[in-house]
């Protein structure tokens, strides 16, 4: 994807989210995290939003923590949430694509990971809001649920905080139906886990892994959207396929939510 489609998800989804948080009011509860409620979920992405702007403006070489949020009211969580949501997109659009700045993840450029990131940090709790507001989910197009889940295998499992391990080596292949490579390899160890994205051979089938390739232990697949959302515990795992170890899958559940 390109970066002006990752900051227009994000200025999409930015408001989609201020708008549930409007509609669901400041005490409702978020259901993915049941210790949150609507105006912790705000006060975390106005955070988060206000901290991202402040590395790409000034293109920080070291990473910062997010500064804290000013007392607020019920009445002033909302404003302050747009507001934030706002400077990032202004950010992200002015930006110079030879930004130089600290990133929390390997990425082409700065640039493409401040808007990948956010972009997909917006989205994840824009369904929150909208879970919260028992409102219908906006739909997620598929080719960015499907980078969402490479961003969430390759990218944040791959950091030391991750608590997919296994004592024994195991194999898990992840795979969005409808998106034509869309497939990944996930090797899990006593370290964080590998996840490589597998490309199917010229002319083999799309839902066939390449003959080099070693038969994973637990299959995980679904349609891009419900595994993102799954992925990232925003929906049941009912929504998902799973053939092979079962345990595997079970262990995904407790331990890879995030």
């Amino acid at each position: 994807m390109e970066i002006t489609e990752f900051v227009e998800t994000l200025r999409l989804d930015g408001g989609l989210l201020a708008d549930a948080a409007q509609e669901a009011g400041p005490d409702a509860a978020i259901p993915a995290c049941p210790e949150w409620r609507m105006r912790d979920l705000v006060v975390h992405v106005g955070r988060v939003h206000r901290w991202a702007t402040e590395i790409v403006t000034q293109g920080l070489q070291q990473p910062i923590r997010p500064a804290e949020a000013p007392e607020l009211t019920d009445d002033e969580l909302v404003p302050w949430l747009r507001e934030g949501h706002h400077q990032l997109v202004l950010a992200l659009h002015g930006a110079p694509r030879d930004l130089a700045a600290w990133t929390l993840l390997p990425a082409d450029s700065p640039l493409a990971f401040w808007a990948r990131r956010q972009a997909h940090e917006t989205s994840v709790h824009r369904v929150d809001a909208q879970q919260a507001a028992a409102a219908s989910l906006t739909p997620l197009p598929s080719a960015f649920a499907a980078d969402g889940v490479d961003e969430l295998l390759t990218g944040i499992h791959s950091l030391e905080r991750s608590k997919l391990r296994t004592d024994v080596p195991r194999t898990v292949r992840v795979r969005a139906t409808n998106v034509p490579g869309a497939d990944w390899t996930v090797q899990l160890s006593d370290a964080p886990p590998r996840a490589i994205r597998t490309t199917p051979a010229p002319g083999a089938p799309v839902n066939e892994p390449p003959a080099d390739v070693k038969p994973a232990d637990c299959t995980i697949e679904a349609p891009a959207e419900e595994l993102y959302l799954a992925l990232w515990n925003r929906l049941p795992w009912d929504a998902l396929t799973v053939t092979g170890e079962q345990a595997l899958a079970e262990l995904w559940r407790e331990k890879g939510g995030i």
